[in-house]
């Protein structure tokens, strides 16, 4: 073989090979992105308040009553079929924590935590900026973190961050609630608020297909209580608790 047809038959490998190398590449940057998510995700709001800091009695009380039926090992009236428990629980701010403290105690989880604490000078301005970051970050590491593929995750969260239609309109440019990192406004069903004078339902989100981030199912349930916490306020949606003026509890 000439020297000539040698380096016409090089210069064909190579071009050959560019084009494959190519494709490869091309294949890769086209090809979907497969999500690590949740096959469930549970979103509850903290309980009632004393103050910026902490909860009220009414608040601890229901912290006890969700560990004890819903949400605890051992749970008379379990969200968690067979028993297998929560795989992570999450939580933003100092009164999340407290509600989702003996729930994470009972399975010897740790504590997902997103913090946002109230510091002396943080206006609400401020402390909202951060609520927006620190949920982005939470929903991304739920919809993304291969730790909870097809896992069953809790949220225990901020109301205005769950769903606020107005919060929403402040940042047109960004997502801020869960309603919509969670694709949860893809659904017909789902509120576009979460009523401020509701601290007793869960929100259970299903996603069905795996490996997509778009929920296929969405379900609203309602907490109840039996003995010994049947005081643990179970009102309506959109309507408020009838709390005895004496509780210590915030409107």
């Amino acid at each position: 073989m000439s020297t000539k047809h040698k380096i016409w038959r090089r210069g064909i490998i190579d071009r050959l090979g560019a084009v494959l190398l190519g494709a490869a590449l091309l294949s890769l940057v086209i090809a979907p992105v497969v999500e690590a998510v949740p096959k469930r995700i549970i979103i509850l709001r903290h309980g009632e308040k004393q103050d910026a800091y902490k909860l009220c009695a009414v608040g601890q009380q229901r912290s006890l009553a969700l560990q004890a039926n819903n949400l605890g090992k051992g749970a008379s009236n379990s969200l968690f079929p067979g028993g297998a428990g929560p795989d992570g629980i999450f939580a933003v701010t100092l009164h999340t924590l407290e509600l989702a403290g003996p729930t994470a105690q009972s399975w010897g989880l740790p504590l997902q935590l997103y913090s946002v604490v109230p510091l002396p000078g943080l206006d609400k301005k401020a402390e909202a900026l951060q609520l927006n970051q620190r949920t982005l970050q939470a929903a991304n590491s739920v919809l993304t973190d291969p730790r909870w593929d097809g896992k069953t995750v809790v949220m225990v969260w901020e109301h205005d961050h769950i769903a606020m239609e107005k919060l929403e309109e402040q940042f047109p440019n960004e997502k801020v609630t869960l309603r919509q990192l969670l694709n949860l406004d893809t659904l017909p069903n789902v509120p576009k608020n979460w009523y401020g004078g509701n601290y007793d339902y869960f929100w259970i989100v299903d996603y069905g297909n795996p490996g997509s981030a778009m929920p296929t199912r969405f379900t609203v349930q309602k907490q109840a209580f039996p003995a010994p916490y049947e005081g643990v306020p179970s009102n309506d949606w959109g309507t408020r608790e009838n709390l005895p003026k004496d509780s210590g509890c915030l409107p």
